[in-house]
């Protein structure tokens, strides 16, 4: 592609992944974050909660002076506690939708884009029974933002098998749950990673063709599937070329073209995209990422 990838998107990174020691929400947020907003590759910084809201307040200060947007990511917020919003469990599927309702006013305070979660965990035996609950509490959330402002809600497509094992999951699923949420909700969306696609064992056109027009946000990142005795197996979102790993620029080159082809990648309001990758074990972080945005502009020249 010989027009600039910024014509077409918004290139950005996760900061508590990129900087994984960030990721709990403490540590040297602000000085990390400083390094990202100067640098002019990147146009969004995307955000999680923060122990110290006035560290959250500042972080989300410092992109928008940086002339950036920033999306909020509640994925944490269920992972860590252990909730799910399509629990069984009344009482459970309620706190889990609380605290995202806290991302919510957060996502605002910030000004976000978006804000991003996760279904739950399922049986295959009360699968129904779980997305039934899982509609109940993504409508309870697109009507709280909806009442609130402009915000879009992102579900983000997990594995259903591996590691997250999340409701949602295979693309058949995704579409139906798309489909629910999308004819009461217009500010619903499909949040898809490049990095989740060889986990589930679907091919690029398969993953985003069926659910095209409710694509809102993009991830690109790398996975390790072929064998789970390898080292990164399964979410963990390793550096491109890493050993055994499924995603290089083949793949990106694939990903991004796709994008382009169904209009999500434009020139006339450019997405999100950002790279979803995690140093391992003791790699420099500022080195994989690195890694990342050389990978991503040898992939957007043969796209």
């Amino acid at each position: 592609m010989e027009k600039s990838m910024h014509r077409f998107m918004k290139p950005g990174t996760i900061l508590g992944v990129s900087y994984k020691e960030l990721g709990q929400g403490s540590g040297p947020i602000l000085e990390t974050l400083k390094k990202l907003v100067t640098d002019p590759y990147f146009e969004c910084i995307e955000l999680s909660h923060m122990q110290d809201p006035e560290v959250f307040r500042q972080a989300a200060e410092m992109i928008h002076t940086a002339n950036m947007v920033t999306a909020i990511g509640g994925q944490g917020r269920l992972l860590g506690p252990g909730l799910n919003i399509n629990d069984l469990d009344e009482d459970r599927r309620r706190q889990a939708v609380e605290t995202l309702k806290d991302g919510i006013d957060e996502a605002y305070i910030a000004g976000a884009v978006d804000f991003q979660f996760l279904a739950g965990r399922y049986e295959t035996d009360t699968m129904e029974a779980s997305m039934q609950a899982l509609f109940r509490s993504t409508e309870e959330l697109c009507a709280y933002a909806a009442s609130k402002g402009d915000l879009k809600i992102v579900c983000e497509v997990f594995d259903y098998d591996v590691a997250k094992k999340s409701l949602i999951g295979p693309v058949d699923r995704v579409k139906r749950y798309a489909e629910t949420i999308g004819r009461k909700y217009d500010n619903f969306g499909i949040q898809v990673d490049l990095s989740h696609i060889p986990i589930l064992r679907e091919s690029i056109e398969e993953s985003i063709l069926p659910i095209a027009k409710y694509i809102k946000h993009a991830h690109i990142g790398n996975a390790v599937v072929a064998d789970p005795s390898y080292p990164a197996y399964g979410d963990e979102h390793p550096r491109f070329g890493f050993p055994h790993s499924e995603v290089g620029i083949p793949e990106i080159v694939k990903f991004l073209r796709t994008l382009l082809e169904i209009g999500f990648l434009n020139e006339d309001d450019p997405p999100i995209v950002s790279f979803e990758v995690k140093p391992f074990g003791a790699e420099d972080p500022d080195v994989v990422l690195a890694n990342a945005k050389r990978t991503l502009d040898r992939a957007w020249e043969l796209v």
